[in-house]
């Protein structure tokens, strides 16, 4: 049985805690590997060399942090073949999407690559007379990252990328279901140039994540996960006394103006509701037609291609769809599907009896569809996280827009139209982090931020872009002067530099 420990200061290292978490194939329900689950002293000791190894990091100029990343960059790109596969054993999802998740991450890297330019700061001559001015963004220090099993390539690279970059050390604690590929990742930063101490990855569960959030060293915790762990996770840290961002969960609606091409927003579903099983807080859920012809063709047009989904194990190269990470996210999905038929909405098609001969233990779920879905249900509440597309019907455009803006989450929405006054409407008024037109999982390039609003993120400044560096780092602004003549004198008036 393969043994997953921890990486630190630089090197692979066994777990000294006795704990362990079975790591899952998703497609054949067996275990792959035990993966270490952290004591207090395998966290400590991560710190102890992030702390070492952070002043010299920080105080090497940008052009040789960034020449890392171009190298860092070049090896992920090498060994993505190797990678994809590795994500896909544990996650379940299919190598396509997989190579996807890694090339969203490898964009934040290639956006770091420019750091001597995103960590400039100004300078104002002549503040007052014979004052100038001047600001630095330097690191907080030693920043963690907390990181969910849906994407265990691209959010880790979003958090570690631009903290790195920036001067800091890091502590990365990704989820224990698929934790193989952060490790590899940290091997080939290491392989890569960085200096050992400064990213450091550490394999646990609660108890970890709650020794991050306490420990006085850490200056800065970015996590990604549900809302109910974000609103925790915000609260702690935030209470002791560090800067945080923490982003949950999502129910994304696609609204279907009557003058939409069929055709492209029925494909837009597709890959929007069913990639990677429905298991990505940019997934669209929910679907809100205006109009009952406009409801109808859509269903009409869904339902077949739902049915004719390609589903299986990664290793299957024409598979579309592959299996839920876990025994338990599957079970929660089909109970879900069984409260939507319980309270009401039609079931279309319906996943629940899908078998795949060879893997009927594996956790496959087939492509489930609602109708007649209204915004009391469960099913539209809550956020599946798994391959179900909820239809609610509307009226009109102003009733569909509601349904997002009354929404507790506020990650994405999307609208497939023609007309562009409609969408400049839409864009504006509604109240959502992210928006699409004409496009169904809207996640910025790696030079814009990613964030949602209302229950879905909590803190100030969001992932990538700009505002990453700005959250790993912290101003500091100096004024000076060089005194020259006579003397002025004590002055007591509040200083005004007129």
């Amino acid at each position: 049985m393969r043994m997953i420990g921890h990486f630190i200061d630089g090197k692979q290292v066994a777990g000294t805690s006795g704990r362990h978490a079975d790591v899952f194939n998703p497609a054949t329900g067996e275990i792959s590997a035990k993966v270490a689950l952290a004591s207090a002293d395998n966290l400590d000791a991560a710190i102890a060399a992030a702390r070492a190894a952070q002043p010299q990091w920080a105080a090497t100029n940008p052009q040789r942090r960034a020449r890392v990343f171009f190298r860092f960059v070049d090896l992920i790109n090498r060994h993505m073949d190797e990678l994809a596969a590795l994500l896909s054993s544990e996650h379940g999802k299919t190598v396509e999407d997989s190579r996807g998740d890694i090339l969203r991450g490898l964009e934040v890297a290639e956006f770091v690559c420019g750091i001597p330019h995103l960590q400039k700061g100004e300078f104002t001559e002549g503040a007052g007379p014979g004052i100038d001015m001047y600001s630095l963004r330097q690191p907080v220090g030693i920043g963690a990252g907390i990181t969910p099993f849906n994407f265990p390539a691209m959010i880790p690279l979003w958090m570690f990328a631009p903290a790195i970059a920036a001067g800091n050390a890091f502590i990365l604690k990704p989820s224990e279901r698929d934790p193989s590929v952060p490790m590899r990742l940290a091997e080939l930063m290491t392989e890569a140039g960085l200096p050992q101490g400064i990213l450091n990855v550490v394999n646990g569960d609660k108890e970890t994540v709650d020794g991050i959030l306490g420990h006085d060293e850490i200056g800065a915790v970015s996590f990604v996960g549900s809302t109910p762990i974000a609103r925790y996770v915000y609260a702690t840290a935030a209470q002791n006394g560090k800067r945080v961002q923490a982003f949950g969960g999502a129910k994304n609606h696609m609204i279907v103006m009557p003058d939409a091409d069929m055709d492209k927003t029925v494909d837009a579903l597709m890959g929007a509701g069913y990639g990677s099983a429905g298991e990505r807080c940019m997934a669209i859920s929910v679907a809100v037609p205006v109009g009952e012809e406009t409801a109808d063709r859509l269903v009409a047009a869904l339902a077949p291609k739902i049915e004719a989904l390609k589903i299986g194990p990664y290793s299957d190269a024409q598979s579309e769809m592959g299996p839920l990470i876990t025994k338990a996210a599957q079970e929660r999905v089909l109970s879900l599907i069984d409260r939507g038929v319980q309270e009401g909405a039609r079931l279309v098609v319906d996943g629940r009896g899908f078998k795949l001969q060879g893997y009927e233990n594996g956790h496959f779920i087939g492509g489930t569809l609602f109708d007649h879905v209204t915004p009391d249900m469960d099913i539209y509440r809550e956020e599946i996280f798994g391959p179900v597309l909820s239809v609610v019907r509307a009226k009109s455009y102003d009733e569909a827009l509601e349904l997002p803006m009354k929404h507790e989450y506020g990650n994405g929405v999307a609208i497939f139209t023609r007309d562009g006054d409609t969408a400049r409407d839409f864009a504006t008024r509604v109240n959502i982090g992210m928006v699409g037109i004409n496009v169904p999982i809207p996640t910025p390039m790696a030079y814009h931020s990613f964030g949602g609003w209302k229950a879905s993120a909590f803190g100030d400044l969001n992932q990538h872009g700009t505002d990453s560096i700005k959250f790993w780092t912290r101003t500091k602004t100096v004024t000076s002067r060089w005194p020259s003549g006579a003397k002025e004198g004590a002055q007591f008036a509040m200083p005004t530099m007129e």
